[in-house]
């Protein structure tokens, strides 16, 4: 089993920039591809990003490229989410994911998710 609680989520205007937190716990969270997926009122839930625990290797929506950097700390068991560049359109709850592969990636557990909005 893993747990995932995410930490971050706000209120920012277009243009600015968040981080979003998710700390992970359980025996076997390492063995599990790490992501953040968003689902925007009305609309579809949508990959953000991806990494891989052992590798680095890291995988990006592609409206989110050069905005967004994903990043995982083994030691402190944390996944971040830095958001910069942000746009009204990125307005949506984002929720920290443990699942497999790195570039088609599939959620086995999740968080409770973080809202975000972005004012115009």
């Amino acid at each position: 089993q893993v747990q995932l609680v995410e930490s971050g989520g706000g209120l920012v205007q277009a243009g600015g920039s968040l981080r979003l937190s998710c700390a992970a716990s359980g025996r076997t969270f390492r063995n599990y591809v790490m992501g953040w997926f968003r689902q925007a009122p009305g609309k579809e839930r949508e990959f953000v990003a991806s990494i891989s625990w052992s590798t680095g290797e890291t995988y990006y929506l592609d409206s989110v490229k050069g905005r967004f950097t994903i990043s995982a700390d083994n030691a402190k068991k944390t996944v971040c989410l830095q958001m910069n560049s942000l746009k009204p359109e990125d307005t949506a709850v984002y929720c920290c994911d443990a699942g497999h592969g790195v570039v088609a990636h599939s959620r086995v557990y999740w968080g409770q998710g973080t809202q975000v909005t972005v004012s115009s």
